[in-house]
Parts: C-alpha cells; structure tokens; sequence
C-alpha cells in the first residue's frame, strides 16, 4: 500500500512509456511524486501521464539538445527538479560478427551516454535541492556478462555500474547516485528470451514492479547512507 514516501518530490523518468520505466512512474506517482515522464517514442507516453498525472515529453536521450529541451520543460512543470531515474534502454542481439559498428554505437549512444547525458543536465536542478538521488538502471550484463551474443549491450551497462559510481563520488554528499542491476523481467525488451532464467536461483522472470520497488527504495529516504551502490535485483543471476 502507498504511503506517501515520495511526496513533495519532483521527479524526471526517462524510458517511461514501457517496461520498468513505465512501471516505475506508476508507483512514484501512487507515492505522492510530481512527475516528468521522457520517452522517444509517443506511443504509450500520453497514457502513462495521464494515469500517473505527469508531465509527458518527447526526446531522445542521446541527443544532448533534446534532453535539455525535456529537462527545462519538466522543471518548469514541477518546480524544480530533485530526482532522476534513468530507465531508458535498448537492446540488440548477435555476435560480434553480426552487430556492426553502427549499432554498436547505437546501443552505447542510449545506454550510457543517455544516462550521462540526462544526468549532465539535470544537475543544476539536483544541485538546488537539499535531497537529490540519480538511479540508473543498468543490468546483471553489467556485472556479470555470462549471456553470449550480447557484447554491446554488456558493455553499455557495465559502463553504467562505473558512471554511477564515478558520479557518486563527485556528487557526493548533496546527491546520491546509485544503479539497480535487473536480471530477466517481463518487458518487451525481453519478449523470448524467458529461457534464460534456468540459470537464475529463483527460477523464474521478474514482474517490473519488484525492480520498481528497488528503485523507490533507492529514491527515497530509507536508503539515505546508500551512494554509489550496484543493487542486483536479479533472482540470483549474479551469484548462481
């Protein structure tokens, strides 16, 4: 049951249309949030905020220009701007041989220089605040890559885990920067592939809702003496 634990708290959420995005505003907003919900595609971001009564934005966060666009619009919405959840995130399958250099780049354009971008700039907002947080999602690929034909993908998230910690240590102690670590959750990102849990301890897919309670956690202030962190949430993936 809600409580309340985000209220009063101005919150922007990248990859909001679907997935552990989408299912992360909704608990935000059940938690009292004020929400700017960012998503390059249009479909289903409307829905999402209006459900969650957010601000709903258009952008591509590998595109410096456009995520400064979506954080001003947001701020301005909200008053200000105290919490970051980058969710945002792509995945492409195959060998090194069949991901050429193009979707390479594609994949750490999103992943990473997405998160670093949107961080860059919301800072000046965070900085405003007497309570900030940034949660970037990475992935067990990040910490443990033991899937094959998924090099780019594990590289962007392991480039994730290390940017969160970096971040943390310069931002520290006005902001807290901390990453939650999925293993397989019921997406459309992973639509097929629910084979892989064999290899987890808990035999079976994540709901998105348990990686959404680990990023409220994270957000709020029951984890205030927790910075630069690498949450797996991951059924056991990582040590299994």
């Amino acid at each position: 049951m809600a409580d309340g634990r985000l209220q009063g708290r101005r919150i922007l959420i990248t990859g909001a249309a679907s997935g552990i995005g989408r299912r992360t505003a909704e608990l935000f907003a059940a938690e009292g949030a004020a929400l700017t919900l960012v998503d390059l595609k249009r479909e289903g971001l409307t829905e999402v905020a209006r459900g969650a009564r957010g601000l709903a934005v258009e952008a591509d966060v590998a595109r410096e220009a456009s995520v400064a666009r979506a954080v001003e619009q947001g701020a301005s919405a909200m008053g200000g701007i105290d919490g970051v959840v980058n969710a945002a995130g792509i995945v492409i399958h195959g060998s090194v041989l069949e991901v050429g250099v193009a979707s390479w780049q594609r994949v750490l354009d999103v992943n990473l220089t997405g998160t670093y971008i949107v961080a860059r700039c919301c800072l000046p907002w965070l900085r405003k605040a007497p309570f900030a947080t940034i949660v970037n999602i990475a992935s067990g690929q990040g910490l443990l890559p033991n899937v094959p034909n998924n090099a780019a993908y594990a590289a962007s998230k392991g480039g994730v885990v290390n940017l969160t910690r970096a971040l943390a240590a310069e931002l520290a102690p006005s902001i807290r920067v901390n990453s939650v670590c999925p293993g397989m959750v019921d997406t459309p990102m992973t639509a097929g592939l629910e084979r892989n849990v064999s290899r987890y301890a808990m035999k079976r897919i994540a709901d998105p809702l348990e990686i959404a309670q680990a990023i409220l956690f994270l957000t709020g202030t029951e984890s205030s003496f927790v910075t630069g962190a690498a949450l797996a949430v991951d059924g056991g993936r990582t040590f299994h």
